[in-house]
């Protein structure tokens, strides 16, 4: 079998100048590569197919550069034997951290947050967008139910229940452009029904604070620990933000306990839980943790997204609300339908035709791989660093050493690696022991930079 070029560990950067375009910027990335030495003679490339896939290119611009560099004596190609590296003498030069882009953007990203984008399903999204547009009426292209199409709020809503447990129907689902327009749309709902505070997790996303705060609402930390964040403090805050299935970013899924007492907490109080479930398709070790939304419908508003499943880039999230809210989400999202109707139309085929669950069940497959190999990693080269977070999701993080966090940062950047630490996404006022700790997304590289990132991630751990 032809080794992938994930095996490979290159990690191609190609950078379109003059004339020559993509085909002259493979064509320098690739000879650079066997010169320096990170392709061995004998090594054998990916096909033209393959990596013209990985790269995001035309197949034939993959062919002509191969061809170019078979011309100039670095590369064969025989029959049957598919293209390899020439056996000639290459002298590499001395071993140098990786050269950052002209543009300054690090050689790599482990920074958590957005799937394998070179893995969006490609072909089959195209096929569902063919038939979602020849089978759509023709009202499906005016301006649309600002709760979003029916087709898609339809096939959510029989999903998240089989997947996610959510207790829905399409009338409560309205469809958003990702999580950050639901919490738009929430936060001044909130504020107009008297809330005046909500409580956020000691550990998570500043932008999602930031968004709260624009609308008027004080973000105070709930305490963390061992069994995940603390609803005990709760009282009169009115609404309260969680990622209870996998905690982000620490990877805890709530205590069952403590689900059950954020839900009496907002029976007794008539507050509202705002369930952030970003990654609950991705799972490995554990059963799935069903949605906080199925212990109560009427309490809890669910949030979900395409981003980490497929791509933001989408830009398509929903809101499985209570009934009493419905009205007025739509009246805060405003009078028309303000996410793209083609996209809507190709999840909703994407999603019943089975396209989804096949797509979610390979990727999961290449999470898990990719966890398993950052696992391996890190115990063989920095024993003293323990990998935790990691039965489900997309992200692990990296216990440190006390006192050595920024130092490790620094020394990422120094090797062209953005990474963050779990400084970065804990809230200035935190209810949690400090920790030092990396939060690595294993799930972002594409699979030609994968290798070159965990390597260049061993090299700066302590």
């Amino acid at each position: 079998m032809a080794e992938s070029w994930a095996t490979l560990g290159v990690d191609l950067h190609l950078e379109p100048a003059g004339s020559g375009g993509l085909r002259r910027g493979l064509t320098d990335a690739l000879r650079e590569a066997v010169r320096s030495g990170r392709l061995v003679p004998g090594t054998r490339l990916p096909s033209s197919r393959s990596l013209a896939a990985d790269l995001g290119i035309a197949r034939n611009t993959v062919a002509e550069a191969y061809a170019d560099l078979v011309a100039e004596g670095w590369l064969t190609a025989r029959q049957g034997s598919g293209t390899r590296v020439a056996d000639r003498p290459v002298t590499p030069p001395a071993p140098t951290a990786p050269r950052r882009r002209a543009t300054g953007e690090p050689a790599y990203s482990l920074i958590p947050g957005t799937p394998d984008l070179a893995s969006f399903p490609r072909t089959e999204w195209l096929k569902a967008a063919r038939r979602a547009l020849s089978t759509a009426p023709f009202d499906a292209l005016g301006y649309g139910d600002p709760r979003g199409r029916p087709e898609l709020r339809s096939a959510l809503a029989g999903y998240l229940a089989r997947a996610r447990g959510v207790r829905t129907d399409p009338e409560t689902i309205v469809i958003t452009a990702g999580f950050s327009h639901a919490l738009r749309i929430l936060g001044p709902l909130l504020r107009g029904r008297g809330v005046r505070s909500v409580a956020v997790e000691s550990y998570g996303l500043d932008a999602h604070r930031g968004l709260l705060r624009d609308a008027g609402l004080a973000t105070p930390a709930l305490p963390y620990d061992a069994l995940g964040t603390d609803p005990g403090p709760l009282d009169a805050e009115g609404a309260v933000l969680l990622t209870p299935a996998h905690q982000f970013p620490m990877g805890t899924p709530l205590h069952p306990d403590r689900r059950s007492a954020v839900v009496d907490w907002a029976r007794r109080t008539g507050g509202l839980v705002l369930e952030d479930d970003y990654d609950g398709e991705f799972r490995y070790d554990r059963q799935p943790v069903g949605a906080l939304q199925g212990l109560d419908p009427d309490r809890v508003v669910y949030l979900g997204t395409a981003s980490k499943s497929l791509a933001p880039g989408l830009r398509l999230g929903w809101m499985a609300l209570p009934p009493f809210l419905v009205e007025k989400a739509v009246a805060a999202k405003g009078h028309i339908d303000t996410c793209g109707v083609l996209d809507q139309l190709t999840l909703a085929e994407f999603l019943t035709s089975g396209a989804y669950d096949r797509h979610v069940r390979s990727a999961r497959l290449r999470y898990r791989r990719r966890r398993d190999a950052l696992a391996a990693a890190v115990a063989d080269h920095a024993p003293d660093v323990r990998v935790t977070g990691i039965a489900a999701g997309l992200h692990a993080v990296l216990r440190l050493p006390p006192g050595t966090e920024q130092s490790v940062i620094q020394a990422a950047t120094w090797q062209g690696l953005a990474l963050h630490g779990l400084a970065f996404h804990r809230h200035e006022r935190a209810v949690a022991e400090p920790l030092d700790a990396l939060v690595v997304g294993y799930g972002t590289p594409s699979d030609s930079a994968w290798a070159g990132a965990l390597e260049a991630l061993c090299r700066v751990l302590p």
